[in-house]
């Protein structure tokens, strides 16, 4: 039986090559799916070029076909920019991250600057991940200074500046670290 199954496995047929209707039919569907950018939708379609083929007569375009999408308001690359930073900034992630993330979602610098957090924003999110993590002054115990510097790592992995990681970690107390969120400046 173990046979029969790797035979079938192996002749698994091919999806036919993509043509212009078919890879229509494939963005209208992924943007009905999925909150996306024009940047993600092209590089997906890119990726369903490279798996199945063309066979279509012209060469298929999938800029032109995101673009098209945008313009008709299927897809709105400020609204997901914005969504995918709130987002990020809810779970504790820092500005460096939240800008990673956009950037791979093909978000322009310009729109990603506009959508990125200030500085009270920033803080509130360390915050957020201290707590949830439970590192620096919202640990159990008091942490050493190894556990301190594993955790001011994490922090910056997690996207957060090194000063606004130490700010959080080394904070004497939860009330230290609150204000010291609580007296950023809202831009």
């Amino acid at each position: 039986m173990a046979d029969h199954s790797m035979n079938k496995r192996r002749t698994r047929r091919q999806p036919r090559p993509l043509d212009a209707a078919r890879l229509e039919e494939l963005a209208l569907a992924y943007v009905a799916r999925f909150a996306t950018s024009t940047g993600k939708l092209e590089g997906y379609l890119a990726r369903k070029l490279r798996e199945r083929g063309w066979e279509g007569e012209s060469p298929p375009d999938p800029a032109a076909i995101a673009a098209r999408f945008a313009d008709r308001g299927y897809i709105d690359d400020e609204s997901y920019a914005r969504s995918r930073a709130e987002g990020l900034l809810r779970r504790g992630y820092g500005a460096r991250r939240i800008d990673e993330t956009l950037r791979g979602a093909g978000i322009g610098g310009a729109l990603r600057e506009a959508v990125g957090p200030d500085e009270g924003a920033r803080r509130a999110a360390a915050l957020r991940l201290a707590r949830k993590r439970r590192f620096g002054p919202f640990a159990p115990e008091p942490p050493d200074r190894e556990r301190c510097e594993k955790q001011i790592a994490a922090m910056v992995r997690a996207g957060h500046g090194f000063e606004q990681a130490r700010a959080v970690i080394m904070a004497a107390s939860v009330g230290e670290a609150e204000e010291w969120a609580a007296e950023a400046p809202h831009d």
